[in-house]
């Protein structure tokens, strides 16, 4: 196995296993499944785990899984507030201490803030005391370092950067999507300031192995490498040294052994630029069933009515690649639940974007048609709904705090 260290020179094993997918029986989690998984990883030299107060019953298998066989203190444990649940002080020690409780542990080692997708996110948490709290936390020792995991545009990512010394973070980045959400912009900047970066959704949950075109497919086989399709998208992120950890849901022993074995060969400079031109080939393959022929380069950007035209774009796109269900929840958790809406609908056709894509797209065009399809009534209605809740709730406790100090 191979290892990058933090902030603190801690080793971390390059491949990380994410808890969300651990195998099912029924409608529980086949704990002895998931116990041989979890120690097979083990073995092979994986020490960060990686779950959520949300991924139903994982945080309580994994702490059964660690304390039962005596490895607690051998492993890092990575896990998540559900930030878009905390609406108090009180709340914030309530999660952490049932988490603790679930995961038979006296401390966390990495504590992400849960699927931020925009600043408001983190300034409600703010709000309610979330940077005393971490500060108290880290003091005792019951929470080792503090990260966030985003799901937002570059922008967005960028900010929240720079608003508190992280020490770590979470991002989606895979081959295909290295423009999408925070993209390589993020993942560079989060470099720059030595910041570790976790990376997420690698084979963009499955996608870059199962639903590879057949031609996409030859492209890897011509190569001569022999190599799986996963195994293309994992040399490729070890390849690049901001990389830190990579997750991956694994949910059977052969793909354990697989993923274990491709971490302790790749690495910097063992993917070459034939090897990159053969994942251009294959991108490009994949990009044939785009309906927009948007790169995510961001030349466009910034919209003067705030519209995430890449972010509308790729979403759009998604719905073809995809799926019309993932294509428009991507689009409601990335582009309509920010602070300031970024809808495509609130473009004035001034074309000033149109006189900057090198791709030449008919942007205003698109955009209209893009958001007839990513929102028809039911997601509007979803939507807004959403967003009531989300930001009604910050706007009050901004409004309670600046009473009660006036």
């Amino acid at each position: 196995m191979n290892y990058r260290e933090d902030r603190a020179g801690n080793r971390l094993s390059v491949l990380g296993f994410g808890c969300m997918r651990l195998p099912q029986k029924g409608r529980s989690i086949d704990l002895e499944e998931a116990e041989r998984e979890i120690m097979e990883a083990y073995h092979a030299g994986v020490n960060y785990f990686d779950t959520a107060y949300i991924y139903s019953g994982s945080e309580a298998a994994l702490g059964e899984i660690l304390a039962r066989n005596g490895i607690r203190e051998k492993v890092n444990i990575a896990t998540k507030l559900p930030q878009y649940l905390v609406g108090s002080r009180a709340a914030l020690e309530k999660y952490f201490n049932e988490q603790l409780t679930r995961l038979r542990t006296d401390h966390i080692d990495y504590y992400l803030m849960h699927h931020l997708t925009d600043i408001a996110m983190w300034e409600k948490l703010k709000n309610v005391g979330v940077i005393p709290w971490l500060n108290e936390k880290k003091k005792s020792g019951s929470i080792r370092s503090v990260g966030f995991s985003y799901h937002g545009n570059s922008d967005g990512f960028l900010k929240i950067l720079e608003d508190y010394d992280w020490d770590f973070c979470q991002i989606q980045y895979n081959y295909f999507d290295e423009c999408a959400q925070a993209g390589v912009i993020g993942l560079k900047a989060a470099a720059e300031k030595g910041i570790p970066v976790v990376i997420m959704e690698p084979l963009r949950g499955g996608k870059l192995v199962g639903m590879l075109p057949e031609r996409a497919k030859e492209i890897m086989r011509q190569s001569g490498h022999g190599w799986t399709a996963a195994e293309w998208s994992f040399r490729w992120l070890y390849n690049q040294p901001e990389v830190t950890v990579v997750l991956s849901g694994m949910n059977s022993l052969e793909m354990v052994r697989e993923n274990c074995r491709v971490a302790s060969e790749a690495g910097v400079g063992r993917f070459t630029p034939e090897d990159s031109e053969v994942l251009r080939r294959v991108t490009e393959e994949i990009r044939k069933s785009d309906k927009v022929g948007c790169t995510g380069c961001r030349y466009c950007m910034p919209c003067p009515k705030g519209v995430d035209i890449p972010g509308t774009f790729r979403c759009y796109n998604a719905m073809f690649i995809e799926s019309p269900r993932q294509g428009r929840f991507q689009y409601a958790q990335t582009v309509g639940l920010t602070k300031e809406p970024a809808f495509a609908s609130q473009c004035i056709g001034c074309g000033k974007c149109e006189t900057h894509c090198p791709q030449q797209i008919p942007i205003r065009e698109k955009l209209k048609e893009a958001d007839q399809a990513l929102r028809p009534l039911p997601y509007k209605v979803g939507i807004h709904i959403a967003r009531k809740f989300m930001f009604r709730k910050a706007k009050n406790k901004t409004g309670k705090r600046k009473g009660a100090s006036a």
